[in-house]
């Protein structure tokens, strides 16, 4: 069997780099630079699927991991990570039916649904960092 362990770092490498083409998408349409907007909301949905596909590889070989920690931070991990796996099953619908609508230049419909798309991505993608940190670098778990 090849050597997984890079993939939790990989996976919250692209959850970041998710989050950060998500606000800087945001911000950019704020300022009206819509070209801008598009590139990076572009990018944002090619990470997220890259990660979805290394993600989906990881636990297909190496199964579930288990929070080694105790005490006060194992309810904290818990709320954390089943708001983040509750909303993750929403995002990709979420974000192909906001990117088709924005494709075929349906801003009504899209800008409608990518107050919803866009904070529960956000939340996804950084909330996804968070558990890679406290499920790997904080108390260790090893796959």
């Amino acid at each position: 069997m090849p050597d997984l362990s890079i993939f939790p770092a990989v996976n919250a490498s692209l959850n970041g780099a998710s989050a950060v083409l998500i606000t800087t998408g945001h911000a950019f349409l704020k300022r009206h630079n819509v070209r801008l907007h598009r590139a990076c909301m572009i990018a944002a949905v090619v990470t997220s699927g890259v990660f979805l596909a290394c993600y989906l590889y990881y636990h297909a070989h190496v199964g579930s991991v288990h929070f080694p920690g105790h005490g006060w931070v194992r309810p904290l991990y818990f709320a954390i990570l089943i708001s983040h796996t509750i909303l993750a099953a929403a995002v990709p619908p979420l974000v192909i039916i906001t990117l088709v609508f924005a494709l075929r230049e349906r801003f009504d419909r899209h800008r409608r649904i990518a107050r919803w798309t866009y904070p529960i991505w956000l939340y996804v993608s950084v909330t996804g960092v968070i558990v890679y940190l406290m499920l790997y670098q904080i108390y260790g778990a090893h796959a």
